[in-house]
């Protein structure tokens, strides 16, 4: 629950944007058409109606409910409504239907998502009368459905060393995630190395290198400039000396050329391939969930590339478009393993979906 609590108070330019479209999706309900007044029915022949008896009063109690049942309580009802009873309450039709869908798209959940997510709500319930809060629960319900399947741990094998190659664009937050994730796995007791394979900047491997050093996990590095390929073999023959559990390979992310970048890839992987014919174990997206629905675009990019096994999602805190997480599990399927919601070491956690789907809708699960 610790890690929940910094996600739902992070994620608050996402949460706070639905919340406050969805309170006034509910609130700017049509007013319920009036009922057509009665017709008199003409009087029976020869026969002499007998006087009405006197309506009996209705009790306040009473009154209220039957305004809360008819969505337009008065302002006795609204005083001594308590709770939910008391929320505004709109009907599930068409019409808000399409607001919805508006929104999870602004909130870059994509077009398909959205119409998916929102269909599954209709679903039993359209033409009901929900309150805010109830579509909350029913949006974070449908969120969880979509990323339940997508939500793993990054796979530990009992081959040694594991190779996770590293992938993104620079500034993903590439650097960081492994840094945090080597401190983790050393802190469950595995032995670590990192290759500082981004070899074309020095502010990289300098970050890694501090990582390293928090952690108590060797950096290897190379000049500046170097053949990352070379560094990769190197790092092979390291970890496999020390016998390491582990071993990290950061890499270039320089998107602008993508047949560099290919061929620097795809080189790194045939002379690890030399070591071990069946590495690179994972290959891990890292994603900056600032970049919006970009994210779609480099996930496509570097399937391309690179054979991804795994997504990491960084930067929840700094973006109000948290959705883009469902689209990337509804369009992909691709794992997500972790994300990242900060810079200190426990701001990197396991994905769990209903956590996420209650943090992004506003939903309090204390």
């Amino acid at each position: 629950m610790a890690f929940f609590s910094k996600l739902k108070d992070r994620l608050f330019k996402s949460s706070s944007k639905l919340e406050e479209g969805l309170d006034a999706i509910v609130e700017e309900a049509p007013a319920p058409a009036a009922d057509p007044a009665p017709q008199a029915e003409p009087p029976a022949a020869e026969t002499s109606p007998e006087p009405a008896p006197e309506p009996a009063p209705v009790p306040q109690a009473a009154a209220t409910e039957q305004a809360a049942a008819t969505g337009t309580p008065g302002l006795l009802g609204r005083l001594l409504g308590r709770g939910e009873a008391s929320e505004p309450r709109r009907v599930l039709d068409d019409d808000m239907l399409e607001q919805l869908e508006e929104l999870l798209i602004a909130s870059d959940m994509g077009v398909d998502t959205a119409l998916r997510v929102t269909s599954n709500m209709a679903e039993g319930r359209y033409g009901k009368r929900l309150s805010a809060t109830e579509i909350k629960e029913t949006l974070a319900q449908e969120i969880a459905r979509v990323m339940e399947p997508v939500a793993k741990p990054l796979p530990i094998y009992s081959k040694r060393p594991q190779v996770v190659l590293v992938v993104g664009v620079n500034g993903s937050g590439k650097t960081t995630t492994i840094g945090k994730l080597a401190s983790q796995f050393k802190s469950a007791g595995k032995h670590v190395v990192i290759a500082a394979g981004d070899t074309f900047r020095a502010a990289a491997v300098e970050q890694l290198q501090v990582w390293g050093d928090r952690a108590g996990v060797p950096v290897l590095t190379a000049p500046e400039g170097s053949d990352p390929a070379s560094l990769a073999f190197d790092a092979m023959t390291k970890a496999q000396e020390d016998g390491a559990d582990l071993l990290m390979i950061d890499t270039a992310g320089r998107l602008q050329n993508r047949a560099d970048l290919m061929e620097e890839l795809a080189k790194i992987v045939r002379v690890i391939r030399k070591k071990d014919e069946t590495a690179p174990h994972n290959t891990l997206l890292v994603l900056d969930a600032t970049t919006g629905q970009n994210a779609l675009n480099q996930v496509e990019v570097f399937r391309k590339i690179s054979d991804v096994s795994g997504l990491v999602m960084t930067k929840l805190d700094g973006t109000a478009k948290g959705g883009v997480l469902v689209a990337l599990a509804d369009k992909f399927g691709l794992p997500i393993h972790a994300i990242g919601v900060g810079e200190q070491i426990d701001d990197l956690a396991p994905f769990d979906p209903e956590e996420f789907a209650a943090a992004l809708t506003g939903l309090d699960r204390s």
